[in-house]
C-alpha cells in the first residue's frame, strides 16, 4: 500500500480530511472534510486489479449520494433557524435526513449494501482503514446531532441483525469481516445512547482487534475460507492466535474484546434498554456460531507435511504481539473499569 509517494501522499489528505469534519466549528465545514477524505481515499482503492475499480467506483456513487443528502440537509438546517417564512421541512425531518446521509457514509443497515461489496474488491491494508478511520469522522458528527429516534433504533437492530445472519453463508474472509463490522456497528450506535465515552472506548477496542486480526490475514496470505487448510503451521500457533482473534472480536469472554461489550450491556441496562440488551446479545451469539463453525473445521483438520519441515515462514512478530494482546488481555479490566 506505502509503495508509492502518492499514496502516502493520499493517507496524509485522508487524516487531514477526517481532522477537519471533526474539529469544524461549521457544518459546511464538517461536509467539505467528508470531501477531502472522499477524494483521497479513492485512489488509495484503485488499483490495477478489476475488482478493485469495482470497489471504487462502488464506493465513490454511495459516497457521492451521502454527500448531496448531507448537503441539503446542511442547506435545510440553514433555511430552518435563518430565515423568516415557514420552512418546507422540520426540524425532525433535517435531523432525519442528516442521520441518514452519515449512516449511508458508515454502511450502517439498512443502507449497507455497498460495504460488503467494496470489502471484496480491496486489499487487506486498506479494507484496515475502510472499517475503522473511515467511520471515525461519521460517527463524530452523528454524536453532535445525537437523538434517540427511530431511525437510530432500527438501524442499531438491523445492523446486528444483518451483520449476524449475512456472515452465515461466507466463504470470502473479507465479506466475513465485512459483516462483522456492521454487527459492531451496532454496538456502536448503541453506546450513543449512554455518552460518548462509551461508544469512542468501543470503537477504539473495535479497531485495535480488526487491526490485528487482518494483519494476521496479511502476513499468512488469506483471502478465502479454504486457505485456511493450508496453513503451514507445525505448531498450530498461527492457527490458535487466528482462532483467539476472532473470540475476540466477537466479544466472548475473558478475552479483550468482552471489554467493550461488557460496558456497553452494563450501561444498557442501567438506563433500562433490557429488551434492546437482549436483542443485540442473542445476535452476537450468531456471530459467534459462524467464527467457531469456521475454525473447528481448519483446527480439527490438519494439511499434509513432512516433520522436517522448517519452521513457519509467515512468522511476524508484530502479529504475534498483537494476537497476544487481543487474546490475553483480560488483567487489563480493572485499569479501564476504574474509569466507569
Amino acid at each position: 500500500m506505502f509503495n508509492y509517494p502518492a499514496r502516502i501522499l493520499f493517507c496524509l489528505t485522508l487524516c487531514v480530511g477526517t481532522l477537519i469534519s471533526i474539529s469544524s466549528n461549521s457544518w459546511f465545514g464538517a461536509w467539505a472534510g467528508l470531501e477531502v477524505n472522499l477524494l483521497s481515499f479513492i485512489p488509495l482503492i484503485s488499483t490495477k486489479g478489476m475488482m478493485s475499480v469495482e470497489a471504487s467506483l462502488k464506493y465513490f456513487l454511495t459516497q457521492a449520494l451521502a454527500s448531496i443528502l448531507l448537503f441539503f440537509s446542511i442547506l435545510f438546517f440553514l433555511g430552518y433557524y435563518k430565515t423568516t417564512f415557514v420552512p418546507v421541512f422540520s426540524n425532525f425531518s433535517i435531523l432525519m435526513l442528516f442521520n441518514t446521509a452519515l449512516l449511508i457514509k458508515l454502511g450502517a443497515a439498512p443502507f449497507h449494501f455497498w460495504f460488503p461489496g467494496v470489502m471484496e474488491g480491496v486489499s487487506w491494508g486498506t479494507s484496515i482503514i475502510l472499517m475503522t478511520w473511515q467511520k471515525l469522522a461519521p460517527l463524530v458528527l452523528i454524536s453532535y446531532t445525537f437523538y434517540s429516534s427511530v431511525l437510530i433504533y432500527t438501524s442499531v437492530l438491523l445492523s446486528s441483525l444483518i451483520g449476524a445472519l449475512g456472515g452465515m453463508n461466507q466463504t470470502s474472509l473479507r465479506k466475513i469481516m465485512a459483516y462483522s463490522s456492521i454487527n459492531h456497528l451496532g454496538w456502536i450506535l448503541s453506546g450513543m445512547l449512554l455518552n460518548n465515552l462509551y461508544w469512542f472506548v468501543y470503537f477504539l477496542f473495535y479497531s485495535f482487534l480488526s487491526g490485528s486480526l487482518v494483519i494476521l490475514f496479511m502476513n499468512l496470505q488469506l483471502s478465502q475460507f479454504n486457505h485456511l487448510f493450508l496453513i503451514k503451521d507445525s505448531n498450530f500457533f498461527n492457527k490458535i492466535s487466528l482462532f483467539g482473534n476472532f473470540l475476540s472480536l466477537g466479544g466472548l469472554p475473558p478475552f479483550l474484546g468482552f471489554f467493550p461489550k461488557w460496558l456497553i450491556i452494563q450501561g444498557l441496562a442501567t438506563s433500562g434498554h433490557i429488551l434492546l440488551i437482549s436483542i443485540i446479545t442473542s445476535l452476537t451469539l450468531v456471530v459467534l456460531f459462524y467464527y467457531l463453525r469456521i475454525f473447528f473445521a481448519s483446527i480439527t483438520i490438519s494439511n499434509m507435511g513432512t516433520k522436517w519441515q522448517l519452521p513457519d515462514p509467515y512468522w511476524s512478530p508484530l502479529s504475534s504481539c498483537l494476537a497476544g494482546i487481543s487474546i490475553f488481555g483480560l488483567p487489563l479490566f480493572p485499569l479501564f473499569y476504574s474509569f466507569f
